[in-house]
């Protein structure tokens, strides 16, 4: 990115300097150093940004769906033209190992954008029924507030639908990760997004998340990030009754079926799941149900498998873990390991402390927790870092029960014979249900029940979240 950048926000079509001199230091986690400076907003910098996204919707909005699409294809293009660039940020932000920044991180952003693309060529964007006309139309400004856990995925599934479906909008990234976020305002602009429709002040939660989610010209917030955060935003939204959509915590169940080919590979697999981007995804299956006549199998595999794990420099390309953020996400997963273990799991491997040979970065152990019981710390707490928790069960009933015995419900996983794992993916009370580690699928909708949250995103459902529904009664009169 442009360093001079760095320290202005994108307002109104340009790099504007911020209204006041308040700094924060972007940590690389791996080496616990501060490589860059990024300016803090305040709440005058955001009515700027909110003032120019007002202006801008009424003329944004009325531009044909073709060309709304064909924008969000020059994004892509210039995303393309930058592709490493994104790729280098986030693993210098957030210590994302280069090789999964590059086939995750980045990949996601373009991915979104794709899908969205493709969604909205194929949506129906009005149609007749009986008398009347259904008209689906931009719902107005969108205050968009992304996580740092993956920076670009969110970005991208919340600016590309919001533009498709004719808002304009603000977006505050995480200041933790803000660098692919003024990367990817700097690709907004080679793009040629009109003026105020889309602008990003970075900024805290606590001042300029808040004052966006509470803006009386702002119509709809889109938050991903922690269900304490979300709460506070929906609280903010509620007195102007905007739409507010939700992406939220989660503690996903993964469901191994006594029947399953392979319990060991299943097991290997889901220790990859949950330890990927350091366990740091909402939607992680971080709590492990097998037999229990077979739980020795499964806490042996699952060791291999994260023994297997080359936690270190995220730079090199051997490397397959990567810090956590921060120190404070560090000293929260230590705290949540040494609570497993002061209530009685029994450790697989992992622990608490640095792995060995690393005396500086957020890097964590890799860690198993086996005869873990649903009502453990850590099978009850979102504890976003490497950490996997193992429970035996007796009986599939009484998996589903425990499974489904959470206040989250984002995304539930089962392994087995298909016509048993659908059966049991009916059962469970998650937004999403993966069956046998299947591809990521963009085109199918991503969100939660319960306290994950509300609304979806991806492809269509993504654009369906940023629009609203207009009845022309009489239209056919």
């Amino acid at each position: 990115m442009t360093s001079e950048n760095l320290l202005k926000f994108y307002i109104n079509g340009g790099w504007v300097a911020p209204l006041s001199d308040s700094r924060l230091g972007v940590e690389n986690p791996a080496t616990e150093e501060i490589v860059a400076q990024i300016a803090l907003g305040n709440t005058a910098d955001a009515d700027r940004a909110i003032l120019a996204a007002r202006a801008a919707f009424d003329g944004f909005t009325v531009w044909p769906v073709a060309d709304r699409i064909a924008l969000v294809r020059r994004i892509l293009e210039e995303y393309n033209a930058r592709y490493e660039d994104f790729a280098q940020a986030m693993s210098i932000e957030m210590g994302a190992p280069i090789e999964w920044a590059r086939g995750a991180q980045a990949w996601a952003g373009q991915v979104h954008l794709e899908s969205t693309i493709k969604a909205a060529e194929e949506m129906a964007w009005e149609y007749s029924r009986g008398n009347s006309r259904i008209v689906h139309e931009g719902i107005g400004v969108c205050a968009l507030i992304t996580p740092w856990n993956w920076p670009m995925n969110q970005i991208a599934c919340k600016v590309a639908p919001a533009l498709i479906a004719g808002c304009t909008m603000v977006l505050k990234p995480s200041e933790i990760a803000p660098l692919s976020g003024i990367l990817f305002a700097e690709v907004c602009h080679a793009a040629g997004v009109p003026a105020g429709v889309f602008n990003l002040v970075n900024g805290t939660g606590p001042e300029v998340g808040a004052h966006i989610s509470a803006h009386p010209e702002v119509d709809m917030v889109s938050f991903t990030g922690s269900t304490r955060a979300g709460t506070a935003v929906a609280a903010a939204a509620a007195p102007t009754v905007k739409r507010v959509a939700q992406e939220l915590g989660g503690k996903s169940a993964n469901i191994i079926l006594p029947t399953v080919a392979d319990l060991a590979a299943a097991v290997a697999a889901g220790v990859e799941g949950c330890m990927g981007n350091t366990g740091q995804s909402c939607d992680a299956p971080t709590r492990m149900f097998v037999p229990r006549a077979r739980a020795a199998e499964a806490y042996e595999a699952a060791r291999a498998a994260a023994e297997a794990i080359v936690v270190g420099d995220p730079g090199d390309s051997a490397t397959t873990m990567g810090p956590l953020v921060s120190k404070l996400q560090f000293d929260k997963v230590q705290g949540l390991i040494q609570k497993g273990i002061d209530e009685g799991a029994r450790l697989i491997c992992g622990g608490t402390g640095r792995p060995s040979g690393l005396n500086r970065g957020w890097f964590a152990r890799p860690t198993i927790f086996g005869d873990v019981t649903n009502d453990m710390t850590i099978a009850r707490e979102e504890i976003f870092g490497p950490v996997l928790a193992i429970l035996p069960y007796d009986t599939v009933d009484e998996a589903v029960a425990a499974a489904n015995d959470t206040p989250y419900g984002l995304a539930a996983y089962v392994q087995g014979p298909l016509d048993e794992a659908r059966a049991v993916a009916r059962r469970l009370r998650a937004g999403q249900v993966s069956l046998n580690y299947p591809d990521w699928d963009t085109f199918a909708p991503f969100g939660g029940y319960k306290q994950s949250g509300n609304g979806r995103e991806y492809a269509d459902w993504g654009i369906h979240d940023f629009c609203e529904v207009k009845a022309i009664v009489g239209y056919g009169a």
